[in-house]
């Protein structure tokens, strides 16, 4: 791929809203909060769950006061936090000045990944239909039921007109959304990309998984990376990168946080059809080796992995198996999730984001494994999905 630099973010994270509010938080916090997920969800509702739920929600999260009163009512919670997200980023990168681009909004496009962004709606929509009347369906929220729903409104809150994209592949999404919106710039069709992705926590999202045994809640061990791990933690929150060409960042005199200059995507089957759910470490490993060829680099110039570990102890082992075996024993590797919880489409997102904040002189952590290095040049953020897919980008700091 040809280097994108990277020139602002927003995110909205159970760590606060803006790029300069999470950076605040793991700086005070050294770097891994401890308490994220022992605020009691309010989205979440135990009785109707059966267990008292452990996730990180964005619990002061008030989209009025960065988008005012009007034009909230029919949102889902999702595209509420990714509107915020597009603005503080935009607005970070210096896109958009007061509510007024710099670039012409026909040469700014959004990529934007989500797993199960769609889920509330359709949620909902088949309470009313069942519980009441088809008839009760609210027109004006209905079409949030559309998994695109979300980047479109982002779009038009924005006004961003060069092409909207909705990557939906599960866990690897906003590393997927990355080589979209790349080619897309590589093409001429935009000057500027926002990029990442987001997901929101609910009651049909956290009770899927609660009975599928995957998720750390009770007494059950959460340590992600670790072999004593007995399952991972949902959060929420969105997180979108500001991409351009070095040359367009340079032209307009922006900032440039760091560079994208690898990617690499794989997957493996698995040894059998009747098996849906798996992880695979060839795939972790053939996506590190394609990003590295792809970036020009060696495995030795990789400082730190910002890794995909969730607590899900077989796909933990799995992963870090794939990254010693393209990258070596010794390479540090960084659990995310442990700060952010599991959320899905948005993940590689929120991990390019901490690799920027590390690159900027935050403290790198958690870290599963390894040692922090002296100096950092190069971050692997990597993603896994449950189907045998894979995907790595590798981000350089500037001025490197």
């Amino acid at each position: 791929m040809k280097p994108c630099a990277i020139t602002g973010l927003g995110l909205v994270s159970p760590l606060g809203v803006g790029y300069d509010a999470l950076v605040a938080a793991l700086r005070a916090q050294d770097a891994a909060p401890t308490d994220i997920f022992h605020n009691h969800p309010t989205l979440l509702d135990p009785e109707t769950l059966g267990v008292t739920p452990l996730a990180a929600e964005c619990h002061d999260f008030d989209p009025k006061l960065y988008l005012g009163d009007k034009g909230l009512r029919n949102l889902d919670r999702l595209t509420k936090m990714l509107v915020v997200s597009a603005k503080f980023a935009l607005e970070h990168a210096g896109l958009k000045r007061d509510g007024v681009h710099t670039l012409s909004p026909e040469r700014v496009g959004l990529c934007s990944a989500t797993a199960y962004g769609s889920l509330e709606a359709i949620t909902e929509a088949a309470h009313v239909t069942e519980l009441e009347d088809p008839r009760f369906l609210n027109p004006n929220r209905f079409p949030n039921t559309v998994i695109n729903a979300s980047a479109g409104y982002v779009s038009i809150w924005e006004d961003l007109r060069a092409p909207n994209v909705t990557v939906v592949d599960g866990n690897c999404g906003a590393l997927d959304a990355v080589l979209s919106s790349e080619t897309h710039l590589l093409y001429g069709r935009a000057d500027a990309f926002v990029v990442g992705g987001g997901e929101a926590l609910s009651i049909p999202l956290y009770l899927a998984f609660h009975k599928l045994g995957v998720l750390a809640d009770g007494e059950r061990v959460f340590a992600p990376g670790r072999r004593e791990s007995q399952g991972m933690r949902l959060g929420e929150g969105a997180a979108y990168l500001c991409l351009e060409t070095p040359e367009g960042a340079k032209k307009r005199g922006a900032q440039v946080r760091a560079y994208v200059v690898g990617y690499g995507n794989a997957f493996e089957p698995p040894e059998s059809e009747a098996v849906l759910v798996h992880v695979s470490a060839t795939a972790v490993q053939r996506a590190i080796r394609m990003a590295l060829s792809d970036a020009g680099l060696q495995p030795r110039d990789i400082d730190v992995v910002a890794s995909a570990v969730s607590g899900i102890a077989h796909f933990d082992a799995a992963e870090l198996a794939g990254i010693e075996t393209a990258l070596g024993p010794e390479v540090a590797v960084v659990a995310p999730k442990a700060v952010f919880g599991e959320t899905f489409g948005a993940s590689g997102a929120f991990a390019m984001a901490s690799a920027v904040a590390w690159f900027e002189g935050l403290r790198v952590g958690p870290l599963v494994q390894g040692k922090r290095p002296e100096v950092l040049k190069h971050v692997l953020a990597l993603a896994v999905g449950y189907y045998g897919n894979a995907t790595a980008v590798i981000l350089r700091r500037a001025g490197a």
